[in-house]
């Protein structure tokens, strides 16, 4: 094993340095490899059509979608769920975390039951919510928030634990009240791990939008995964899943472009405080 490394090592440290230009389009190797080879291999009848479409094939039925109006409504309908869920359980969380990161005697009282909560899986919560609310959009976006709910908490929790307590005393020092403390002390100290458990969140948001729209729902990328498969339509089935990968990374990107613009308004705040 030792010596198979050091040849990869060897040929990797032959293969020509990339422009910068270029390099940034290393990401798309992979992806554009296994596009090919997966429609190479169904055209030859190595793998069944039936079961696994071509790439273009995938590509057809979301050129079929997109000109009937259907993408962009299913699309839409998957965005505001999402968005809206994530928004209220990230809010609810950052509020209930600091309070519980801030009191000795929430978190007694309020951290067993969030730990219970946290290992109730996500499908066992659709049929409570549809006997409470129907099937409108309200029991799809209050499964999202509580998806998006606990890795912010979880994550603010730590950070606030794990803040160096002589911060808070030259806070105290200087009198300021619990507000501002938080305000200038403990959630900027506390942003890596607020935006950790933000990452996750939205990522858990997707996950729980998909539980949500398979169960209980006629529009959404949920719905599609539903329908194509009813139907026997694996091209429907893996354009779903293209879709979702494909938004699921484009929000992740912005999340953490906001969190990188953050950190550094947060030092230079910082700096200039000093």
């Amino acid at each position: 094993m030792n010596t198979l490394n050091l040849q990869l090592s060897r040929w990797a440290e032959r293969l020509p340095n990339l422009p910068p230009s270029l390099a940034t389009f290393r990401g798309w190797a992979v992806p554009l490899i296994l596009l090919v080879s997966l429609e190479a291999l169904v055209r030859f009848g190595v793998l069944p059509m039936h079961l696994m479409p071509a790439p273009t094939q995938v590509a057809q039925t979301l050129l079929n979608l997109a000109t009937s109006g259907e993408l962009l409504r299913h699309i839409s309908a998957s965005l505001l769920r999402v968005t809206a869920g994530f928004l209220i359980g990230a809010s609810l969380a950052i509020i209930i975390g600091t309070w519980v990161g801030l009191s000795q005697r929430a978190e007694a009282y309020l951290e067993p039951t969030f730990q219970a909560l946290r290992a109730i899986p996500s499908l066992a919560w659709v049929p409570l919510l549809l006997l409470w609310l129907g099937i409108d959009e309200t029991p799809k976006v209050i499964l999202i928030a509580l998806g998006a709910f606990f890795p912010v908490y979880l994550a603010l929790l730590a950070g606030i634990r794990n803040i160096d307590r002589k911060l808070v005393e030259v806070g105290q020092l200087y009198q300021l009240n619990r507000f501002t403390l938080v305000r200038r002390i403990l959630l900027p100290a506390a942003l890596p791990n607020l935006f950790t458990g933000l990452r996750s969140a939205l990522s858990l948001s997707w996950m729980f939008l998909v539980a949500a729209e398979l169960i209980a729902a006629t529009r959404g990328l949920g719905y599609l995964l539903s329908d194509g498969r009813e139907t026997s339509r694996p091209d429907l089935v893996i354009a779903a899943i293209l879709l979702l990968a494909i938004l699921g990374k484009l929000s992740d990107s912005l999340l953490k472009y906001w969190e990188a613009r953050t950190l550094n308004w947060r030092d230079s705040y910082q700096g200039g405080e000093e």
